[in-house]
């Protein structure tokens, strides 16, 4: 595809009036007591401190079933066969390798990672979406032996000029993605929502954040005129049978770790459970259908895998103490970044590990969908594909570990497809309510930038 360019000029940005408060030295520590100190390619893998006797067994049993090749059934491993029929990847850690962040795209035109999903919907009408017919809820490009994969996705990009206001000059790639070899007919009228395996870090402390302090920081209707209307995603709990709050995955579509990895299990590798017992087979896949299988995973080995995710180590700050790193925090709540990066939370007394309850942490989110603008959008029409999360929101992601994403898995991509190749892109990429701040962005001094990233990467 003819690469196209564009030169985007920012405005002036608003003046904030953000201070930052006094540093905690609590703040070092962002996962509280548990954090680890390995800074190495192992820096995402360790159990928080604290993690002792049974829990630990169960850490490692659960970290286990984590990085097993699961393989098709029926076979002579039992406790890990039931592969698809169709499938992303074989392994959990196939995406989240050594427990990290995917890197999603190609520095190059082709073909997409496989850590890069896409959930799909199909449109009815104005606003109503199902998904789609012929290629279901997500696109599975793998099969197992006999069954047929649905196609590739590849990608192109368009390049994007920014200018600063000193200007500096820079480059963002936006990804154009184009569905190929697509077995079961042509994907019209449809909806492909980008996902990239995020770092698995942190995930049992933001479980256990008490919901009314994710819910205080709601602002739909932007009461306050700040231009930040962040929202939280109430989603239907298998589990439960009734609605929960959403805290998991680039939508906030699932309400819990036991969800949130059961059907990751469902949807990445077709693995079934009592949870989400049915394959994502369309009725335009007979061989899919026929191959399907129930009860892959069963409860135990899925809360053994729950209870590995749930306590995974938050590395502690690195140059916490570095007069540029303050400087850049400083800026950071200066143009007013924290009305969606809520640093610090304190966790419950009701958690279901002893090593994260009551601690103060310091994800940098506040776990509400926030509309980022066009450019980050699924789609041009604002259709609400995900529960309550339209094509245009995107739940705030924890900050904590950017900074040892390049260490631990050898790139720095970033945002919800790893389109961003730095922190910097990252922010530059930043629209709808993001926009002030990224307009404020481009308007520091070239110092400033710098010190503002260097705070980033020590979080």
């Amino acid at each position: 595809m003819k690469k196209l360019i564009f030169l985007l000029v920012l405005s002036a940005a608003p003046a904030f009036a953000g201070e930052a408060p006094p540093l905690d030295p609590s703040e070092e520590f962002a996962g509280g007591e548990g954090s680890t100190s390995d800074f190495s390619m192992q820096a995402f893998s360790h159990p928080a401190s604290g993690t002792r006797g049974e829990l630990r067994r169960e850490f490692s049993v659960g970290n286990s079933f984590f990085n097993t090749v699961w393989v098709t059934s029926p076979s002579s491993t039992t406790l890990r066969d039931g592969l698809g029929p169709v499938f992303n990847a074989v392994s959990c850690s196939s995406c989240h390798f050594k427990d990290g962040r995917g890197r999603g795209l190609p520095d190059t035109d082709g073909r997409v990672d496989v850590s890069l999903l896409f959930r799909l919907r199909q449109k009815l009408g104005e606003r109503e979406v199902i998904p789609h017919p012929s290629y279901g809820g997500q696109f599975q490009p793998n099969s197992i032996l006999g069954v047929t994969g649905e196609g590739e996705v590849h990608v192109s990009y368009q390049r994007i000029a920014v200018s600063y206001s000193d200007g500096t000059l820079t480059e963002l790639l936006k990804p154009v993605y184009q569905f190929i070899k697509l077995n079961f007919g042509p994907m019209l009228d449809t909806i492909a929502s980008p996902r990239v395996a995020p770092q698995m870090i942190g995930l049992g402390l933001v479980e256990a954040i008490e919901e009314k302090d994710i819910l205080s920081k709601e602002d739909p209707l932007d009461l306050d005129g700040d231009g930040i209307s962040g929202r939280a995603n109430r989603v239907f709990s298998v589990e439960h049978q009734a609605p929960r709050l959403g805290r998991f995955g680039w939508k906030a579509g699932k309400p819990s770790l036991l969800e949130q990895n059961a059907a990751a299990f469902n949807g990445d590798i077709g693995i079934t459970s009592s949870l989400f017992p049915v394959e994502d087979c369309t009725s335009a896949q007979p061989d899919c259908q026929r191959e399907q299988t129930q009860d892959d995973i069963d409860r135990v080995r899925l809360q053994q895998v729950t209870t590995y995710t749930q306590l995974l180590a938050v590395p502690v700050r690195r140059d916490f103490t570095n007069p540029r790193v303050i400087a850049g925090r400083a800026t950071f709540h200066e143009i007013n970044c924290t009305s969606c990066h809520t640093p610090s939370y304190v966790t419950s007394s009701n958690a279901p590990h002893e090593v994260l309850k009551n601690q103060r942490v310091y994800p940098y989110s506040d776990f509400l969908l926030h509309d980022m603008g066009d450019d980050l959008a699924d789609d041009v029409e604002d259709f609400a594909n995900e529960d309550l999360a339209t094509t245009r929101e995107w739940r705030t992601p924890p900050l904590w570990g950017n900074g040892l994403v390049p260490t631990v898995n050898g790139h720095s991509r970033y945002l919800h497809d790893g389109r961003a190749r730095s922190l910097e892109e990252a922010i530059l990429w930043h629209g709808g309510e993001g926009q002030k701040s990224k307009a404020a962005f481009t308007n520091l001094s070239k110092t400033e930038r710098e010190n503002l990233i260097l705070f980033l990467e020590s979080l």
